[in-house]
């Protein structure tokens, strides 16, 4: 069987040629090609460097088919949509034509044209993997829009977490992330981290106001010493990461930014430290939540979404409601807690995550989206 996927995965062509794309979904592809004679992968390639984040197709049966990158945050972004839209729409159809059936990664916005497309005017089995925020409000028109197109699909829709008066044609999917191998490694690694203090913490993923940055910051310098504070660590890259590293030069925080890491630089990291940091406003069900709690990095995570259906007080700390104070209190509380307790946590936080091992995603694609 011959698979066409299509996503807004951003690729890139290093200097040597070879194409590489944003990692999480590179390697999703590439644990997924053995169960498939071919798989043909549309999406966007960009004229820019490659960050070390990205990755290359390690399956033989991959091919990367180009597509002219549209959208964005801006009105002229926006339009780009409409102006790339009759190329994105032949490139899709021809190489649907190779294949037996799909995959559209949404939301994103080709999304908008390319769910009703595919929808009325293909016959070809296929599924939806809705990555986002299933029951956000207030969400942007694009977004509310192709949500309400899945609702109403025939197809299967995978999306993050369970939900109350759930359309039957949607499922509930965990996004993989995770080796059986690294299932091992995690657990030995938990079995010999100490949790005792000072504490170092993490944060993986875009550097912007969105997604807790500021919000951390503020917490932490809201503390009036940080002798339980070993370091904090930012992974990643945004518009506002110098005004984030001056901010916290003038505070004198023990932080680093890192900029971007690759898959196994990022993994390290989860393995020498004790919690994460993520206070998103907005999420799915963020991978990262997953690979740092198999590491035995206990999850500090706002409760948007899915996420409080995977992190309770028995497996991490919720900021909710999603404030300054109520990050600095559970900071503080963090510095009172011992050794064993937060062990247990460490521990119920890593059995949790099985549900996000490769092999089983695969095993549910096969028999229960495609069958």
């Amino acid at each position: 069987m011959k698979l066409t996927i299509i996503s807004h995965t951003a690729h890139y062509t290093k200097t040597d040629g070879e194409i590489v794309g944003w990692g999480p979904t590179i390697s999703e592809i590439n644990h997924l090609a053995p169960h498939f004679s071919h798989i043909y992968h549309v999406a966007f390639l960009h004229d820019s460097i490659a960050p070390p984040s990205a990755l290359p197709y390690t399956a033989s049966n991959v091919s990367f088919v180009a597509l002219p990158p549209s959208g964005g945050k801006n009105l002229l972004a926006k339009m780009s949509l409409l102006q790339q839209m009759p190329k994105t729409m032949a490139i899709v159809k021809n190489t649907l034509k190779k294949s037996d059936c799909f995959q559209l990664r949404a939301p994103t916005g080709i999304g908008t044209y390319l769910i009703p497309y595919l929808t009325y005017f293909s016959r070809k089995k296929g599924w939806y993997k809705y990555a986002g925020n299933w029951k956000q409000e207030n969400a942007p028109l694009g977004y509310a829009l192709q949500r309400k197109l899945l609702i109403h699909q025939k197809r299967t829709v995978t999306i993050n977490g369970a939900w109350q008066g759930q359309s039957t044609q949607c499922l509930t999917f965990e996004n993989p992330c995770l080796t059986n191998d690294e299932r091992e490694e995690g657990l030995k690694v938990i079995s010999e981290k100490k949790y005792e203090g000072p504490f170092s913490f993490c944060f993986v993923g875009r550097l912007e106001d969105a997604k807790g940055v500021q919000l951390i910051i503020n917490a932490l310098s809201a503390l009036k010493e940080y002798s339980g504070v070993a370091h904090i660590h930012f992974v990643g890259s945004g518009v506002k990461s110098e005004e984030y590293k001056a901010e916290c030069k003038a505070l004198n925080l023990p932080v680093t930014f890192h900029g971007f890491l690759n898959r196994a630089d990022v993994f390290n990291l989860y393995k020498t430290c004790h919690f994460l940091f993520l206070p998103s406003k907005s999420e799915g069900f963020p991978k990262v939540i997953a690979e740092a709690m198999n590491y035995g990095c206990i999850p500090i995570v706002s409760a948007v979404s899915s996420i409080g259906q995977y992190v309770t007080e028995k497996n991490g700390f919720l900021i909710s409601p999603n404030t300054v104070s109520r990050l600095e209190e559970i900071i503080l509380n963090i510095l009172t807690l011992n050794e064993s307790s937060l062990k247990k946590k460490a521990i119920t936080g890593y059995n949790v995550v099985q549900a996000f091992t490769f092999e089983r995603y695969n095993k549910r694609i096969i028999t229960e989206v495609l069958n």
